[in-house]
């Protein structure tokens, strides 16, 4: 199994910083390490895992720029943003939160 590297400042402030921008408080998130299957292979990554009642979110590190994201209300309602993997933190948690909320909209 290869450990994927941590998650650095900067991906963990863009974290933050969308996360406060979105619902207008700090939000606290908290580091973690997965094990996650990807094709044959299985992974250590780095997750980031937040919770806004009443969905837990999580963003797995899968590689040196590369990420996948879920949400989840219970463990038998998780969902993806049906982007398997991004290369832009950014562009991760953004998507992971419009998918979301159009989710909790329907």
């Amino acid at each position: 199994m290869q450990k994927t590297p941590d998650f650095d400042g900067s991906e963990i402030w863009t974290i933050r910083t969308t996360l406060k921008e979105r619902y207008g408080q700090h939000i606290e998130v908290q580091l973690a390490d997965t094990q996650v299957k990807i094709g044959s292979d299985s992974l250590w990554c780095p997750t980031v895992y937040w919770y806004v009642e009443p969905v837990h979110f999580v963003i797995f590190k899968t590689g040196l720029g590369h990420y996948r994201c879920h949400f989840f209300y219970n463990e038998n309602e998780q969902y993806g943003t049906g982007i398997e993997e991004f290369d832009n933190i950014s562009e991760c948690i953004v998507t992971l939160l419009q998918v979301e909320q159009k989710h909790n909209d329907t």
